[in-house]
């Protein structure tokens, strides 16, 4: 997914279906543009952690930049491990790679 693989995008869209792991959800809501998602993945998130996620990746989908700004380079500097808060700040919204794109 991070690497943009569209087959890695499917099966993240397909497993959120039934997930209850905040990080595949907030993937998922992001990947699918879908705050309904994310509100599912904030019912999950019992972790510091992972509620900052939900909140940031809200943040980000919503547009409000600002925001997200903060909200992401807060969260980085406590867990500069956090792959998907990196990825979610350099994926564009509205960019679905097709399996022709990611072969190029």
């Amino acid at each position: 997914m991070i690497g943009g693989s569209h087959h890695a995008r499917v099966e993240v869209l397909a497993r959120a279906a039934s997930s209850t792991s905040p990080s595949l959800l907030v993937a998922a809501a992001v990947l699918a543009e879908d705050p309904d998602v994310l509100t599912r993945a904030g019912r999950h998130a019992v972790t510091v952690r992972d509620r900052q996620l939900v909140a940031l990746a809200h943040a980000r989908l919503r547009g409000d930049e600002d925001l997200f700004d903060a909200l992401v380079r807060d969260h980085l500097a406590e867990h500069p491990d956090n792959l998907l808060a990196a990825w979610i700040a350099g994926h564009d919204l509205g960019a679905t790679p097709t399996p022709e794109q990611e072969q190029s």
